[in-house]
């Protein structure tokens, strides 16, 4: 469901920046390369706990901003109004796999152009972002876009 989407933004360098970061204040992640930089506007999703292999939605989490959790709220309504209860409960038990089945159905559901598996150990975000802006060190930039249908 999401494996077209991800070939297309690891044709810009999703998954191999040198780092990354995400400002709650201003909804923006940012990606880091030796050659250029990539924004896009960003909601956070959920948290993934491996060790624990339990998700977190990001509306229940009281550390996210309210408005950096708006598409986990989308997500949660449209869950509730076709019966998925995963879709709503605010932790649920999750092996990777059902982590990145969640993530895919979220994607499709809020329509986002892609999303992002943070890095970390004990809580990993899930992340969606819309079009990403390209920005290379001399300052040029382009805009790379997925029509999601």
């Amino acid at each position: 469901m999401t494996e077209q989407p991800a070939d297309a933004h690891r044709s810009w360098g999703l998954g191999s920046a040198d780092r990354w970061g995400l400002d709650q204040r201003t909804g923006v992640i940012t990606w880091t390369f030796p050659d250029k930089t990539a924004t896009a506007p960003a909601q956070i999703l959920a948290s993934y706990n491996p060790s624990s292999q339990s998700r977190l939605w990001a509306w229940a989490n009281q550390s996210i901003l309210p408005e950096m959790s708006r598409d986990a709220r989308i997500v949660a309504e449209w869950g509730e109004s076709h019966g998925h209860a995963g879709l709503t409960q605010l932790q649920i038990d999750a092996d990777d796999e059902l982590a990145a089945t969640l993530s895919a159905r979220a994607v499709r559901i809020t329509r986002a152009t892609g999303f992002y598996r943070g890095t970390g150990s004990a809580s990993i975000p899930i992340i969606t972002f819309g079009p990403v802006t390209l920005t290379a060190n001399d300052g040029t930039t382009t805009t790379f876009e997925i029509d999601i249908d």
